[in-house]
C-alpha cells in the first residue's frame, strides 16, 4: 500500500526586464523607469517572500523524533503514523534494533527519544534488572498466542499421551500454560504465580505431555506433536491463520501481555516533548493503524488500551 506524498505549492515570479529605446528620453525619465517596479511584481515578489518565510518557519519548528523497534514489519505498522506526523511538524525516524535488549537500554542511554517492541511483563523484568528510568506512555497492541495443530482439527480430538508445545521462555510459556487451562487440557495451581511453570500444573483433564520448545521453531514442529502453542509473529512468517486456530487465545484484556510505547521518565517534566510523544501516541492508535492490522496481517494484531491515556497524569 503505497501512501500519498504531500505537494508542496512553489510559488515562482517572472523578471520584468524594461527596454528603453526612445532616444530622446529625459534622464529623470530613464531613472524614474529603472527604479518603479508594476505593482504586479511588486506583490508577486511579496508573496514569495512571505512563502519563503513560512517554509523556513516550518522547518525550523519541525522535530525529529526516533523511535526503536525489532523487527522489519514495524515499518509497515507504524508507517500510517509517520506519515499523519508529516502533518503535525514531527519526523518520526524509525530505528532497528537486531535484538530485544539493546532497545531499552538505547532509550536510557539517549540514543533514541522512544521504543516500540515490547510488553509491560518484559519493560517490568528490564527495569528490575537494570534500574531504567523509562515508562509507559501509550498503548499498541496484544499478540495472541493461539493453538494450532495440522493432525486435529479440535481440542476435543487431543487424547491422553498426545504431545503439546509450548514456548521455552518463561514469558510466552506461562501464557501458553493459562491458553491450555482456558482450553481444558490442564488446571493450574491457585497459587502459581503470574507466570506459571509445567511445575505449577495441579492435574491434567487430558494426560497430555507438554514439550517446550523455542517460539520459532513450533510452528514447523507442528508436524511432529499433536498440537502447538505458536506466537503471532511467528504464526504469521510460517503463514498460519487465526481462522485455523484450533482454539484462540483467551488472555488479550491481560494488560500484562499488551505492547506499548516507552520513553525516558525525565523526559515527560519537559512540555514540549511531552506533547510532541502525545502526538506520537495518538498517531499511531488510528483507524489507519487498526486497518494495517486487519488488511496486511490477518488479525495477528490487536489493538489493546487505546482507550488509555497513559500521559494524562
Amino acid at each position: 500500500m503505497k501512501l500519498k506524498k504531500l505537494i508542496t505549492l512553489t510559488l515562482s515570479t517572472a523578471t520584468l526586464a524594461l527596454f528603453l529605446t526612445a532616444c530622446g528620453s529625459k534622464p529623470s525619465e530613464t531613472t524614474a523607469s529603472k527604479d518603479s517596479k508594476p505593482a504586479e511584481t511588486k506583490e508577486a515578489e511579496a508573496t514569495t517572500e512571505t512563502s519563503s518565510q513560512a517554509t523556513a518557519e516550518t522547518k525550523a519548528a519541525s522535530v525529529t523524533v526516533k523511535l526503536g523497534v525489532v523487527g522489519s514489519i514495524y515499518e509497515e505498522l507504524w508507517a500510517p503514523a509517520k506519515e499523519a506526523l508529516k502533518n503535525e511538524g514531527i519526523n518520526l525516524d524509525i530505528v532497528q534494533f537486531s535484538d530485544y535488549v539493546t532497545p531499552n537500554n538505547a532509550l536510557a542511554n539517549g540514543e533514541i527519544d522512544l521504543n516500540a517492541f515490547q510488553h509491560r511483563i518484559y519493560l517490568k523484568k528490564e527495569i528490575e534488572s537494570y534500574s531504567y528510568k523509562i515508562e509507559p506512555i501509550g498503548n499498541t497492541f496484544i499478540i495472541p498466542l493461539n493453538l494450532y495443530s495440522s493432525k486435529v482439527k479440535s481440542v476435543s480430538e487431543i487424547k491422553d499421551g498426545d504431545t503439546v508445545a509450548i514456548p521455552n521462555d518463561v514469558t510466552n510459556g506461562g501464557r501458553a500454560l493459562k491458553v491450555l487451562e482456558s482450553a481444558g487440557l490442564i488446571k493450574i495451581k491457585k497459587d502459581a504465580g503470574f507466570n506459571p511453570t509445567i511445575d505449577d500444573i495441579e492435574s491434567y483433564t487430558v494426560k497430555i505431555k507438554i514439550q517446550e520448545l523455542a517460539a520459532n521453531t513450533i510452528p514447523s514442529a507442528l508436524a511432529d506433536v499433536a498440537a502447538g502453542i505458536v506466537n503471532g509473529n511467528f504464526a504469521l512468517d510460517f503463514g498460519l491463520k487465526t481462522d485455523e486456530a484450533i482454539f484462540k487465545d483467551t488472555s488479550l484484556k491481560e494488560e500484562n501481555y499488551w505492547n506499548l510505547i516507552a520513553a525516558r521518565s525525565e523526559d515527560l517534566s519537559d512540555p514540549e516533548k511531552k506533547a510532541a510523544y502525545e502526538k506520537v501516541v495518538k498517531a499511531f492508535q488510528s483507524s489507519e493503524t487498526e486497518k494495517i492490522f486487519d488488511d496486511n496481517f490477518g488479525g495477528f494484531f490487536i489493538k489493546a488500551g487505546w482507550d488509555q491515556n497513559l500521559l494524562s497524569k
